[in-house]
């Protein structure tokens, strides 16, 4: 006999871990925060690429489904700051590319924003966290090895950024 169920049996139950199959975390279990960058991520493409205002992209943002979930205000600070300085961000990231700018892709150009405009500005956020929420964003939104780009980049960024932060890090580390 096949592996499929018979008639009018049910598939075995799968256990609630919380994360899909292929390791993102489902959207139940996600925090405000991390609602908010993804939000956040999905209007900076659009500006990215669609070359759309950030008030348009805001507006049509606040609609979509599951946004009522997010941290509106963290999101507000992430698509306006990030367009609003955008190159200032850019001159952050680009000493650190392999490449021109333009051939990065469009996801990973606004995940490393997110990032380095939440090293630079969102001190609330510690930095280990900054980095991880960057590279899941990548590994959810970008290409198959676009999250290891997005990890060397801001893994190098962050010194810069965030010096005292990762010092003392190393210090407890230490000790």
């Amino acid at each position: 006999m096949s592996g499929a169920p018979l008639t009018g049996q049910r598939p075995p139950r799968q256990p609630r871990t919380g994360v899909t199959s292929t390791g993102a975390r489902k959207a139940a279990s996600k925090a405000p925060r991390t609602r908010a960058r993804e939000f956040a991520l999905q209007a900076l493409y659009q500006h990215l690429v669609g070359r759309n205002e950030a008030g348009a992209i805001d507006a049509f943002t606040r609609d979509l489904a599951g946004f009522n979930k997010a941290d509106a205000a963290h999101f507000d600070a992430l698509l306006h700051g990030c367009v609003d300085h955008c190159a200032e961000l850019d001159a952050l990231i680009l000493p650190l590319l392999d490449r021109p700018m333009a051939e990065i892709s469009p996801i990973e150009h606004a995940v490393m924003w997110i990032g380095a405009y939440e090293f630079k500005l969102c001190l609330d956020v510690p930095w280990r966290v900054v980095l991880n929420e960057c590279i899941e964003l990548a590994k959810e939104f970008g290409g198959t090895d676009g999250h290891k780009y997005v990890n060397a980049v801001l893994n190098g960024l962050a010194p810069a950024l965030r010096m005292d932060e990762i010092a003392n890090d190393r210090a407890h580390a230490r000790s």
